[in-house]
Formats: structure tokens, C-alpha cells, sequence
């Protein structure tokens, strides 16, 4: 699988689940992990052969296509907790590799368990092998995913998505103002678009396309990204892709939710209710995740554009 955006979202001092889904993998195409650097200490073009483009700290200058897993498909290894680095109530990866060979103990990965911390297992590509099992991996179905949480908040992994979203959005749109479809994705992005574009008359169009919907005549269109490849949908015409989480992008266009309520008739007598639907919004507005937003813009070429670069630095 393409690795989530939400592996780079500002989390706080809570505990995550893993990023990964079981019998999933990604792998990283950025540097990650020691040592790191100040993208201001390093020659430009040093940077951009990272993938950096504008100042970004802290910079991973680390191995690159490490393999990233859940905890619970790893076999044969060993963890020494010890080799955490500087954590907070678990372990994070350290100078050394944390998860060793059960056979061997060659140091093959690193385990992160932490507040504030997705649960991964990260493999050096070095000290791993692919095994291929035979046959064609199974399709990924695309579930839609509601934009609160459990708990009531916004769900994380739609604060991530908007925020590498929110990044393309300012992009395309040459720093002039921005017409959004009404609905969800003036609540994802109204925000921040009316903070950081100049005000007047929208001289672009943002639309919604993919698999499914109607041809739109809109300057930029929100679209699903291949959950295997991270690539957006293609849309037919001009119009600039930007792309969002499959399972975001199908909750934004589809029905929503429909009501676990019969249609007719009430609960039977001395039935207690625990499925109580969510709140259709949390009590607080929605904003793209910082983090991810920084992250993504710093990683576009674009952003070397002055007009870009001027609003980056804003943020």
C-alpha cells in the first residue's frame, strides 16, 4: 500500500493504534530517521535531492524505501526495548535497530510504541527480502470513512489528508482565490483558504471527480489516490487532480451514513441503545493538519515559486 499521509500528522499525547492494516505494507520513498538535520545547514541542491525544497526541520536524512508494517504481521524477531531512543511512556526508534533477527541477530528494524505515536515496525530494506507468495494480491476494498472519531473528534486520518490536500489546493490555484463545492469540503478547507489567499471574486473552480460521478467543468477537482500506488484518479479534460485518502474521497462524495434506526416501528421494550450515531460535527472547527501541510508544500518544487515560498513561510 501507498504509505498513509497520516504517518507524518501531528499527534498528541495519545495512544495510536497501528498505522498499517493487518497483512498491509508500505514503503517509504523519503529519507526517514537519523541522522537528522536543519534543511537552513545544508547546500540547496543537497536538499533537493532529499526532496526538500524549503526549510523543513527536523530533516531525516536516514535510509530511503524502508519497509513499514504493522506490529502484528512481524515474525521472527526479537525486541530489545532498551535501544529506544528518547521516548516518552513506550519506545521509539533509537541510534540502533530495536527488533533483531530471532536466528541471527542481525538488527533488521525498529519498533515505535509511543504517546503521540503510530505502532509501527520499520525494516531496514537492506536486511530484509521480499518473498513473493504466488498469485495476485487481493483487491483493497475502499470503505468510507466518517470525518469524526469514536471519540467525538475529527478523525485523524482526515485532518492528514486535507492537510497534503490543502498543499496541492494552494498550488493550482496560482495564489488567486478559490471557489469550493458547498458542504464538506468548504468545512475541510473554507478555512484556511479565506487565511491564506488573497479576497475577491474566486477566478478558479474546485470540484469533486472520480469513479462514479458526473463530468465537472471545475479548474480543480478532488479526487481518490490509488491506496496501492498513492497516485490521484485521473480526471478527463485540463483539470488539475488533487488528491485525496480513497476512503475520505468515498464518504465526501457518497451517501454518508444512513440511520441504524428501523424504518419503521420502535425498539423493542427494555432495549438499551449503545450504537448512538455520532455528532455530524465536533463542537470545534476543522483544520488540515499543520504538520502534513508543511511537510507536503516543503516537498513540491513549486514551493520555490516566490509567491509560494512567501506563503510557506507564513505558516
Amino acid at each position: 500500500m501507498a504509505l498513509p499521509p497520516e504517518a507524518h500528522a501531528s499527534v498528541h499525547h495519545v495512544w495510536m493504534p497501528a498505522l498499517m492494516e493487518p497483512g498491509t505494507y508500505a514503503v517509504d520513498p523519503d529519507p526517514w530517521g537519523r541522522p537528522w538535520r536543519r534543511r537552513e545547514d545544508m547546500d540547496p541542491s543537497e536538499a533537493a535531492d532529499l526532496g526538500v525544497y524549503a526549510p523543513l526541520w527536523p530533516l531525516a536524512t536516514g535510509p530511503r524505501n524502508v519497509l513499514v508494517l504493522s506490529p502484528g504481521d512481524t515474525r521472527g524477531t526479537r525486541l530489545l526495548p532498551e535501544r529506544s531512543g528518547d521516548s516518552c511512556l513506550g519506545i521509539v526508534a533509537g541510534d540502533e535497530p530495536s527488533l533483531l533477527c530471532a536466528g541471527c541477530g542481525l538488527g533488521v528494524g525498529f519498533r515505535e510504541d509511543d504517546c503521540g505515536v503510530w505502532q509501527t515496525v520499520r525494516y531496514d530494506p537492506g536486511a530484509v527480502a521480499p518473498r513473493p507468495l504466488g498469485g495476485p494480491p487481493p483487491a483493497a476494498p475502499v470503505r468510507p470513512l466518517p470525518p469524526v472519531d469514536p471519540e467525538g473528534h475529527w478523525e485523524i486520518r482526515w485532518t492528514a489528508g486535507a492537510g497534503t490536500a490543502l498543499a496541492r489546493l494552494l498550488a493550482a490555484s496560482g495564489g488567486r482565490p478559490l471557489a469550493l463545492p458547498t458542504g464538506l469540503p468548504t468545512v475541510m478547507f473554507g478555512r484556511a483558504v479565506e487565511r491564506l489567499l488573497p479576497a475577491g471574486p474566486p477566478s478558479l473552480t474546485v470540484g469533486q471527480a472520480g469513479p462514479g460521478l458526473p463530468d465537472t467543468d471545475a479548474d480543480i477537482v478532488l479526487v481518490p489516490a490509488d491506496r496501492r500506488t498513492g497516485e490521484p484518479w485521473r480526471p478527463p479534460g485540463d483539470a488539475v487532480a488533487v488528491p485525496l485518502p480513497a476512503p475520505v474521497w468515498a464518504w465526501l462524495t457518497g451517501p454518508g451514513e444512513t440511520s441504524p434506526t428501523p424504518v419503521s416501528g420502535t425498539l423493542p421494550a427494555q432495549v438499551v441503545r449503545d450504537d448512538y450515531p455520532h455528532p455530524a460535527r465536533p463542537g470545534y472547527p476543522f483544520r488540515p493538519d499543520h504538520r502534513t501541510l508543511r511537510r507536503t508544500l516543503s516537498r513540491m518544487p513549486e514551493v520555490r515559486r516566490p509567491w509560494l515560498r512567501a506563503l510557506y513561510d507564513r505558516l
